[in-house]
């Protein structure tokens, strides 16, 4: 953890090409009004990161960044109940994160899957609601963003009984290299975030190092896991940068190429030329 533990980290140099945040939470980030994610995009603007997916982890999150992507051209939404939040999953919340689901401006169904790390809704339930999530992305024809803590094995399984739609993201890969290949053979996208750059992540940067680039997406998740050597900071989605820098080194790429495809991938997977503003 670095000192000035309250204080964002200072602004990076430009990237030589735009790239996608693909899974940051502006809300988390204090964002409130228009002004707030205008001044947040702006200084990820200035960085590079022209573009962002802000995610939802339960109903009045989801309702606030379908919101806030009709604020901003540069702001996208994605919706689902965390798994942490599904203890009670009823008709009433499928209902309204389906109506959510539907808005033109939601690119993805997520932050959904399993989280074994906390004890907040029992795996079983988990499950079901991952599952209906999952027929949710088919029934919408949108890419599904995993949320993956301690429960790899069971994620694979809900994914391959049920049949996974067309694109899959892993949000904040988490893995070994041995999970990642077993991931990228399915067909499934796998987004770093500032945990790839800790330096005591031997296994995670192995995989990182591996992946295939048409599989590779990068992400903040703000305001956690601030990138290296920033550890502890307050995180925004401008960050995204200094992971990407970070990936670049450790994976002996030229930095325009890989932002460039990486920006490919989240334009690709997301649909982010065709989601209008209503």
């Amino acid at each position: 953890m670095t000192k000035r533990a309250g204080e964002r980290p200072p602004a990076p140099e430009p990237l030589p090409v735009p790239v996608v945040d693909a899974h940051t939470h502006l809300d988390a980030c204090g964002a409130k009004t228009p002004e707030d994610v205008k001044a947040l995009l702006d200084r990820a603007g200035a960085a590079g990161v022209d573009r962002v997916v802000t995610v939802a982890d339960d109903l009045d999150s989801a309702r606030w960044v379908v919101e806030a992507a009709g604020w901003d051209d540069r702001v996208f939404a994605a919706v689902a109940l965390h798994p942490t939040r599904t203890a009670d999953f009823g008709e009433a919340e499928q209902a309204e994160l389906a109506r959510l689901a539907a808005h033109p401006r939601v690119v993805a169904i997520g932050e959904t899957g399993l989280d074994y790390y906390w004890d907040y809704s029992p795996p079983e339930a988990q499950q079901v609601a991952f599952r209906w999530h999952v027929e949710l992305a088919k029934r919408t024809g949108k890419p599904l963003m995993i949320h993956d803590r301690d429960a790899h094995e069971d994620v694979l399984t809900v994914l391959d009984a049920e049949g996974a739609p067309p694109e899959v993201v892993f949000h904040c890969f988490s893995g070994d290299l041995d999970f990642a290949r077993r991931c990228v053979d399915r067909g499934f996208t796998l987004s770093f975030a500032g945990t790839a750059t800790f330096r005591n992540a031997h296994a995670l940067r192995e995989a990182a190092r591996w992946v295939p680039g048409d599989h590779v997406l990068v992400e903040t998740d703000a305001p956690f896991l601030t990138p290296h050597p920033y550890r502890g900071r307050p995180n925004e989605p401008y960050c995204a940068n200094y992971t990407l820098r970070d990936l670049a080194t450790l994976r002996e790429a030229d930095l325009a190429e890989l932002a460039a495809m990486i920006t490919r991938n989240a334009e690709r997977i997301f649909g982010l030329r065709d989601a209008v503003r209503s």
